[in-house]
């Protein structure tokens, strides 16, 4: 099975991205983009983006970047992932760019960064690091 299938397939079992209204733009080797919008159930209480969605579509893109360098018939999970939160979450849209860091055998080091998006007008707010492991 083609990598980009095995990604979308996986992707969509994901409540949790289809309960944020979350889609997978992008998919290429060690590279994922997850899309999601802003919608009004996931504001905090400043109107803002919660740190939550961003964490979450930060995650899974970094996460599905780690599957994209994975043998056919692995997973991977979070062993660990760090967030900086740059700037408020505010626009229509957010959108996560996944990237393979290093792909060891046992554990592969991830990043995402976070784009808050307004039609052209596009703000860096979040930075995700992290470590997945192989299933």
């Amino acid at each position: 099975m083609e990598i980009e299938d095995r990604v979308r397939q996986s992707f969509a079992k994901q409540t949790m991205m289809q309960t944020l209204g979350a889609s997978l733009e992008s998919v290429a080797e060690g590279r994922v983009v997850i899309v999601s919008p802003i919608l009004p159930s996931v504001l905090q209480q400043q109107g803002a983006g919660h740190a939550g969605l961003a964490f979450s579509i930060g995650d899974s893109a970094a996460g599905y970047s780690a599957l994209t360098v994975m043998e056919a018939g692995r997973e991977v999970m979070t062993v660990e992932m760090k967030i900086n939160l740059m700037a408020p979450a505010m626009g229509d849209r957010l959108v996560a760019e996944g990237r393979v860091i290093r792909a060891g055998r046992r554990i592969v080091v991830v990043a995402a960064d976070v784009f808050a998006e307004t039609g052209d007008a596009r703000k860096h707010v979040a930075m995700l690091q992290g470590t997945m492991i192989p299933v």
